[in-house]
C-alpha cells in the first residue's frame, strides 16, 4: 500500500511540475509581444505546485485508513460470527441436549430441560378431544323467537341477546362468534337434507370444557327455547354426556368432550390437551389419533444431530475467521500487493491466540483431548490454518466417546469456553481492536483538517496570484504598445521610423 501511496504523490508532484513548466512559457510569450499572459493556467499552476504533493500525501494516507478500517470491520464480523456458534458450545448448552423417539406413531416426543436419557412404555387409551353439538334442524331464515341465550363453556359464560335483527340460525351464529366475552365456543351453519343446524364446538379440548345453552325471556317462541343444552363432563376424564331443553328437537353431541388418557410403565397419567408435557420429566408428548390403542417405547438419548451440527459449524465459522485473516494479510507477488493488514501486529496477535487455542487441548497428561480426537484437523499447508472435518469419526466420537466431546467443550476450560473468552477480550470496547480503529478514525478527522487547512491556502493563494498577474498581464501589455509606437516613430533594426524620413 505504501508504494501506491508514494506513485501517487510522485505523479501529483510530476504533474504540477508541468503545468509550472507551461505557465512559465506564457509569461515568455506575453513578454515578448506573441500573444497575452494566460493568467488563469498560470494561477492554476503555481498554486497546485505548492499544493499537489501534500494534497496527495493525504488523499493516499486517507484511502489507507479507510481501507484498515473496513478489513477490521471484516474482520471483527467474522469473530463475531464465531463467537455466536460457540456460545451453546462454551456454555454447555448443546452437549446437555437430548433427543426423544416413539417406536410408533402418533406420540411424537420432544425432550427438552430436564431430560434424562432413559426408555419408557407409553400406552395410550385415548386423545383429548373437544366437545361438537349439533342443534335439530330449523329453516335457514326461519325467526325462531327474541329472549336471550347463555352460552357457558369450562365454567366461563356469555349473554348473547336475541332480536328481530338476529333470531335466525344465522344471526345467532354470528352474534356468538363476534362476542367479546366468547368464553371458548365456535358457531357454525350445517344444511342437510332436513333444513339448517347451528353447531356449536368448544375451543379446548378436555373433559371440564363441556357446552350450555340456556334460554330465558322467550317470546315469540318458535323455536328459541329448544336451542337449550346441558352437558356433564364424563368421569375421570371420560366422555361427556347432554341432556336437551326440548326432547323433541333434541341436540346430538358428534364429538365428545375428554381428557386423554395414557399410561406409562404401571402409572396412569390424564391431560386435558395432547400436548402431554407434565407427565415426564422434561419431555413432551404430542398424542394423535394414530397412537389409541398402542404401547409404545418412547427413548430419550443424547441429541447427537443437534451436537453434530453445531461442532460442524463451529469448525466452518472458524475457517471463516482463518480466511479472512489470511487474505488481509496476504501479498501478491504477480502484481507486488498486499492485503489491507499485511504485516499489521493487531492482526498477527488474533491469529496466533486463536491458533493456538484450537491447536492445543483440554486436560493434562495422558487425559488430553484435542479437535483430532473427535475428528477433526489442520488442514495439510501449515500456512493455511483451516480445519478438515472427517464427519465419519465426529460422529462416532458423539455416539461412542460422548464424555471426552464433553470434556473438550466443557464451559470451565474448553475450546468453546477459551475461544469466546478470547474473542470478547478482542471485540470488547478498549480491546486491541478497539483500540486500532480508534487510533484510526482519529487520523482520518487530523486529516480532514489538515485537507480543510490545504483548502484554504489554496484559495488564499489563488486570490493573492490571480491579483498579481492580472496586474502584471496588463502592464506587459502597456509595455508592448509603447514599444510598438516607439518603433513606429524611430525605427528598428529593419525599418526607418517616421522621424528618420522627416526632412
Amino acid at each position: 500500500m505504501s508504494t501506491i501511496n508514494t506513485t501517487s504523490v510522485n505523479t501529483a508532484t510530476a504533474n504540477a511540475k508541468n503545468q509550472v513548466q507551461n505557465a512559465a512559457q506564457s509569461i515568455i510569450s506575453g513578454s515578448t509581444g506573441n500573444s497575452t499572459m494566460d493568467v488563469a493556467s498560470l494561477v492554476s499552476a503555481l498554486v497546485n505546485a505548492k499544493t499537489a504533493g501534500q494534497s496527495a500525501a493525504l488523499q493516499a494516507k486517507q484511502s489507507t485508513d479507510t481501507t484498515t478500517l473496513s478489513a477490521y470491520g471484516a474482520l471483527s464480523s467474522a469473530l463475531t460470527a464465531l463467537q455466536a456458534a460457540i456460545k451453546n458450545l462454551s456454555d454447555g448448552t448443546t452437549l446437555s441436549t437430548f433427543a426423544a423417539t416413539a417406536s410408533g406413531k402418533g406420540l411424537d416426543p420432544k425432550a427438552g430441560a430436564g431430560a434424562v436419557a432413559a426408555s419408557y412404555t407409553v400406552a395410550v387409551k385415548q386423545i383429548a378431544t373437544s366437545q361438537s353439538l349439533s342443534s335439530a334442524a330449523f329453516g335457514s331464515t326461519a325467526q325462531l323467537g327474541t329472549g336471550k341465550l347463555t352460552i357457558a363453556v369450562g365454567g366461563k359464560s356469555m349473554d348473547i341477546t336475541v332480536d328481530e335483527k338476529n333470531n335466525t340460525l344465522g344471526g345467532i351464529a354470528d352474534a356468538i362468534n363476534k362476542a367479546s366475552n366468547n368464553p371458548g365456543v365456535t358457531a357454525t351453519i350445517v344444511t342437510g337434507t332436513g333444513g339448517a343446524h347451528l353447531v356449536l364446538r368448544a375451543a379446548n379440548t378436555g373433559s371440564a370444557n363441556t357446552i350450555d345453552v340456556t334460554t330465558s325471556g322467550v317470546q315469540n317462541d318458535a323455536g328459541l327455547s329448544a336451542l337449550g343444552v346441558k352437558s356433564t363432563p364424563g368421569a375421570d376424564g371420560g366422555a361427556s354426556s347432554f341432556v336437551s331443553a326440548d326432547s323433541s328437537k333434541a341436540w346430538r353431541q358428534s364429538d365428545v368432550a375428554q381428557d386423554a388418557l395414557l399410561t406409562i410403565g404401571d402409572i396412569d397419567a390424564r391431560s386435558a390437551t395432547n400436548a402431554v408435557s407434565d407427565a415426564i420429566s422434561g419431555v413432551s408428548l404430542n398424542l394423535s389419533r394414530d397412537s389409541v390403542g398402542t404401547t409404545q417405547t418412547v427413548t430419550v438419548a443424547a441429541d447427537t444431530t443437534a451436537q453434530n451440527s453445531a461442532i460442524t459449524n463451529f469448525a466452518n465459522l472458524y475457517n471463516t475467521v482463518v480466511t479472512t485473516v489470511n487474505k488481509l494479510s496476504s501479498y501478491d507477488k504477480t502484481s507486488k500487493t498486499g492485503g489491507a493488514l499485511l504485516g499489521d501486529s493487531t492482526l498477527l496477535t488474533i491469529k496466533n491466540a486463536l491458533a493456538s487455542i484450537v491447536g492445543g487441548g483440554v486436560g493434562k497428561g495422558t487425559s488430553v483431548v484435542s479437535l483430532a480426537h473427535i475428528g477433526i484437523s489442520l488442514k495439510g499447508d501449515p500456512a493455511d490454518g483451516t480445519l478438515v472435518i472427517d464427519n465419519a469419526k465426529l460422529t462416532a466420537a458423539l455416539n461412542n466417546s460422548p464424555a471426552r466431546v464433553a470434556q473438550l467443550f466443557n464451559t470451565t476450560d474448553g475450546l468453546g469456553a477459551k475461544l469466546n473468552k478470547s474473542i470478547t477480550e478482542f471485540t470488547r470496547t478498549g480491546g486491541i481492536i478497539d483500540t486500532r480503529n480508534s487510533a484510526l478514525n482519529a487520523d482520518l478527522k487530523s486529516i480532514a483538517a489538515q485537507q480543510t487547512k490545504l483548502a484554504d491556502y489554496a484559495t488564499q493563494l489563488t486570490n493573492q496570484y490571480q491579483s498579481q498577474f492580472t496586474a502584471l498581464n496588463k502592464l506587459m501589455a502597456t509595455m508592448n504598445n509603447n514599444s510598438a509606437y516607439l518603433t513606429a516613430l524611430f525605427g528598428g533594426s529593419k525599418s526607418a521610423g517616421a522621424l528618420a524620413t522627416n526632412k
